[in-house]
């Protein structure tokens, strides 16, 4: 989080292996705990089932965050100010929900309901089947925050504003006041609400709030709180595992932290200098500022068993050990990464640049943007396939599928193929 409808369809249809138990939903960001490790045993190559264009235009899309799927449909919203459900398995277009304004929040899809926010001002609950809307909710300001579920209560972030606690039904049961943060990535573990911004008396504070009691329980240590951007947080156990940025005046450093759920104490922090190769964006601090900090899932850290995987937007993918924060591997990539890491089985999946320029012609250097595999347990790459855009929305992964999105306004579901 940072202070302050034509289409063309391609399908290339592929083979799938018979797998293991296939876990069919994607409804929470990051997945459980926020952690960004999908159940399913999903491994490299992948096929394209589909890609679908949502603009005809080639404007490129300053955010795409991630999407959701439920009952075999996705639930996205886009900068083109449409929410869109779609099948999985076909690409067709069950509905568009047009708002006033960039949709750049991610939605919540309970059995009967989608939610979402617009940055028209609105929260809006549409019925998932006809995609008619149930009700909307007018807060005053942007929303682009995770909006997520804690027992009958849907909660989001609106910029500047507050974050709200709803009912089902659309109306108000708590608020707490919101007056500096933009792009809210929230998640509820175990009652707590993570990162809430902090009392009024401390407004440039962030740290987590008990939902039953109503009321923080920890804040920020003044440390952290020295950074431009706060990631959203991953748990497990008794750690909360977070990174920071800043632009440093003439480059980007990154902090890795481990905290105690209970008191927020510093467990363990890891400070690295972004590197980048020759294909360095031409202005790193529009790069970061405009780019990275557009999406809310931008250093989002990944858990799988004891390594934290770490990104940053520069070159360099690495695993921490999570008992100490000590590298368990690092590897660099002649690209900077694009998006936030998904583990998913033995492999993690993050989105990286090229160094191709679409916009001065069949001369321009030949390497596109791509989506790269890494094993799991050495960093190594094993795999990679080139996208129509840059990936903004690390992947997701449902039943056979694995779906993201890229900033040439392409949605991508990719299969296992023989």
């Amino acid at each position: 989080m940072r202070n302050a409808l034509p289409v063309l369809f391609v399908a290339v249809m592929t083979l799938v292996l018979p797998g293991c138990e296939r876990h069919n939903e994607w409804i929470r960001f990051r997945g459980d705990g926020g952690r960004g490790h999908s159940r399913n045993l999903m491994s490299p190559p992948l096929g394209v089932r589909w890609k679908l264009s949502l603009q005809s235009d080639e404007q490129r899309g300053f955010a795409f965050n991630n999407l959701v799927i439920r009952d075999s449909r996705l639930y996205f919203g886009s900068t083109d100010g449409n929410f869109y459900a779609m099948n999985i398995d076909t690409g067709y277009m069950d509905w568009v929900f047009r708002t006033g304004a960039p949709v750049n929040s991610v939605p919540y899809a309970d059995e009967d309901t989608v939610y979402f926010g617009s940055n028209d001002g609105h929260v809006y609950a549409i019925d998932r089947h006809s995609g008619t809307e149930r009700w909307r909710f007018f807060t005053g300001h942007t929303v682009q925050s995770t909006v997520i579920s804690h027992e009958d209560q849907i909660i989001f972030g609106a910029d500047g504003g507050g974050i709200w606690f709803l009912s089902r039904d659309g109306d108000v049961s708590n608020t707490i006041p919101n007056p500096v943060w933009h792009r809210v990535s929230l998640q509820v573990d175990a009652g707590l609400l993570m990162l809430a911004p902090g009392p009024l008396e401390q407004p440039r504070t962030l740290g987590v709030f008990d939902i039953g009691a109503q009321r923080h329980t920890w804040l920020l240590p003044e440390e952290i709180m020295q950074a431009t951007w706060y990631s959203f947080p991953a748990s497990t156990g008794d750690q909360m595992i977070m990174q920071t940025s800043r632009y440093a005046g003439d480059g980007l450093v990154f902090r890795t932290y481990s905290l105690d759920m209970e008191t927020g104490a510093i467990q363990w922090s890891r400070n690295f200098q972004g590197e980048f190769g020759v294909h360095a964006p031409p202005d790193l601090f529009r790069y970061w500022r405009h780019d990275l900090l557009n999406i809310l899932d931008y250093q989002a850290p990944a858990i799988r068993g004891n390594t934290v995987i770490a990104a940053g937007g520069d070159n360099v993918v690495r695993g921490l050990d999570i008992r100490d924060g000590s590298v368990q591997w690092e590897t660099f990539l002649e690209h900077h990464t694009s998006s936030a890491p998904m583990v998913v089985g033995n492999h993690v999946f993050i989105g990286v640049h090229g160094d191709r320029d679409d916009s001065v012609g069949p001369d321009s250097p030949t390497t596109g943007p791509r989506l790269l595999a890494l094993s799991a347990r050495s960093g190594r790459p094993v795999w990679d396939i080139e996208t129509n855009g840059v990936i903004l929305s690390p992947p997701v992964t449902a039943g056979r599928f694995m779906v993201f999105g890229t900033d040439r306004n392409y949605v991508y579901v990719l299969e296992r193929v023989f």
